[in-house]
């Protein structure tokens, strides 16, 4: 029987012993990698209003009670993670009773880590972290991910970083924008370089708000409208928030957001509907 010179047999025992020393080894990236473009729906709070009136500068809300969902957004590309709004901060989940935030009351049913643990993800798993814009509701968990690239909008930071900061702005809860990696934009961006996952400059609400626009393989074109519309009815009527920064910049983003709606024949995700919500696959399945 044919047999391998020594030198041979010490070389192969050598890689075999490389290969099973490198499959030991923990690899953040390659527990994130997915064969396709995948969605994911998490569950990162509530809000509970008994005046609906910020959400129309023509008072068609006023008095009026509602509530609003306040999802996160998993992209799990074959690149990597992106994670889209980190939700409500996980410590109000310690309050089922909720937690008061200027007469608008909060609730965290579910931790955003306890979500990503279920797909055997950690905060420190997620490539990238990009935010539609920096209100509480938004950048809850933001400071979770400090072995994160926080994609941010430059004007949206200028503004939030102001002496006196806008409306809805809680400078701590961002602070680790100075610790960590960043990409500022000032307009779109291609988060992995094949058009399958486009953050889109829409400001208005405030100064640098954005919506993020996804090309999955079986669901088509899906574009998730951050705080650009609150509701249906806002969408559907084209109602403008008193809150929002600029009129004119809000009317501007929902025209070239309804031009790239009909062009690209897009499921919209209205991010606070609770119906667009309920519509979605139930964490931990997802749309692809």
């Amino acid at each position: 029987m044919y047999s391998l010179p020594i030198s041979a047999r010490r070389a192969g025992i050598a890689l075999m012993a490389v290969l099973l020393s490198l499959a030991s080894i923990p690899n953040a990236r390659a527990a994130s990698e997915t064969p396709t473009l995948r969605l994911y729906a998490l569950d990162c709070g509530r809000a509970v209003f008994t005046d609906m009136s910020m959400f129309s500068d023509a008072d068609d809300y006023d008095g009026q009670p509602g509530q609003l969902a306040d999802p996160c957004f998993l992209i799990r590309h074959p690149r990597g993670t992106l994670l889209w709004d980190t939700g409500l901060g996980d410590k109000i989940a310690a309050h089922p009773e909720g937690v008061d935030f200027n007469g608008i009351r909060f609730y965290v049913d579910v931790t955003l880590e306890r979500q990503l643990k279920m797909l055997g993800l950690s905060p420190a798993d997620i490539q990238f972290v990009a935010f539609s814009h920096f209100h509480v509701d938004h950048v809850g968990n933001a400071n979770l991910f400090t072995r994160s690239t926080w994609i941010i909008n430059r004007a949206e930071l200028n503004a939030a970083l102001a002496p006196v900061p806008p409306s809805g702005v809680d400078k701590s809860l961002i602070s680790g924008y100075e610790h960590v990696e960043t990409k500022l934009l000032d307009g779109d961006y291609d988060v992995f370089g094949d058009g399958t996952v486009r953050i889109l400059n829409m400001p208005g609400h405030t100064p640098g708000h954005q919506a993020l626009m996804l090309k999955l393989a079986k669901e088509g074109i899906v574009i998730l409208s951050g705080d650009l519309y609150h509701t249906l009815d806002n969408r559907r009527l084209r109602r403008v928030p008193r809150i929002n920064a600029q009129r004119a910049d809000t009317l501007a983003s929902m025209d070239r957001f309804e031009h790239l709606v009909t062009n690209n024949r897009a499921r919209v995700i209205v991010q606070h509907s609770p119906e667009d919500f309920r519509w979605l696959p139930k964490f931990p399945r997802y749309l692809e």
